[in-house]
């Protein structure tokens, strides 16, 4: 099977198994602020982060011009709080000193490369975040693949060892917005609650017939049940 049939396999699948999926608030700077803040931490701690850093200061205008050691001490509970309160600082800054205020809406004239590297020159911003930004803000044909998603396709054989996830993905899948919204959202909650890094539950897995790891692991359970 070639990696378009087995990407359109998966997407597939997982169309089966979760159905439809809720669109995400389109805001860009929402966005990037709330994708900056679910860096290697899970959803319960990036959303309470962020509400705390909406509670705290009501506008991004105002964490923009907030002391760094506030910022940090108010979003403590997603992690690397340091690290991300200098990122969203320094990034609405920016924003606001090169476009006249905290307004991303040129995004939507720009190629896919030219808003990709626009945003990867922002602090604290990588491919993921670039790309959610782009595909859930202007509907931009680009995937952004997280942690979860790069584990995922890993298993499955669609990513080898040393590649780069997104030059892969966004190679082999159709140029479809809606499309990469619905897999990138699907891989994601597979990865969540049933891929898991440790004992995934393969048995549970819409994948699983295709997957290697998956079918080592019910051959394994298989033997040892008998």
């Amino acid at each position: 099977m070639t990696r378009g049939k087995l990407a359109a396999w998966i997407a597939g699948r997982l169309d089966e198994r979760f159905g439809e999926v809720k669109r995400r608030p389109n805001d860009p700077v929402e966005i990037l602020v709330a994708t900056i803040l679910s860096q290697n931490t899970n959803d319960s701690n990036r959303d309470r982060a962020y509400e705390s850093l909406i509670g705290r200061f009501r506008s991004f205008e105002a964490v923009a011009d907030a002391d760094e050691d506030e910022i940090a001490a108010t979003i403590r509970v997603g992690g690397l709080h340091r690290q991300k309160a200098r990122s969203i600082k320094e990034s609405l800054r920016r924003i606001i000193a090169e476009r006249g205020g905290l307004d991303l809406s040129f995004l939507a004239g720009l190629t896919i490369a030219e808003g990709l590297n626009w945003l990867l020159s922002l602090p604290g911003v990588g491919k993921k975040t670039a790309g959610i930004v782009l595909l859930f803000s202007f509907g931009k044909p680009y995937f952004p693949v997280d942690t979860h998603i790069r584990r995922v396709l890993s298993r499955v054989g669609l990513i080898e060892n040393g590649e780069d996830p997104h030059r892969v993905m966004n190679q082999i899948l159709p140029k479809d917005p809606v499309l990469m919204r619905r897999l990138h959202l699907h891989l994601i909650r597979l990865g969540r609650t049933v891929c898991h890094p440790r004992r995934p539950e393969c048995s549970d897995c819409p994948l699983s017939a295709g997957c290697a790891v998956g079918k080592e692991t019910i051959s394994t359970l298989r033997r040892k049940s008998r």
